[in-house]
């Protein structure tokens, strides 16, 4: 099954730890992301029109590091009726 959604974060926040179990993908429409792997340290920063494709099974985080908000355009590729998003407890 395929999910399209849009999401908003605003300037300095930064999102939960987090997984996903199947593909997810990201275009950003604007701002700059910097996600980071917490278990090896790596990161990446995307800005505006850049394609991200989400790491899968791995925990990571995402901070907008912008002074505009960060708006993207996810797609996801799950089992139908399954969440692609587990957050760390």
């Amino acid at each position: 099954e395929v999910q399209v959604s849009a999401y908003q974060i605003a300037p300095g926040a930064t999102l939960p730890v987090h997984k996903h179990p199947f593909p997810r993908y990201a275009y950003v429409e604007a701002g700059t992301l910097k996600v980071t792997n917490v278990e090896t340290g790596a990161s990446n920063t995307y800005k505006t029109g850049d394609f991200i494709v989400e790491m899968i099974g791995q925990w990571h985080q995402a901070t907008n590091i912008g002074a505009d908000p960060v708006k993207l355009l996810v797609i996801d590729q799950v089992e139908q009726g399954a969440k692609n998003t587990i957050l760390q407890n």
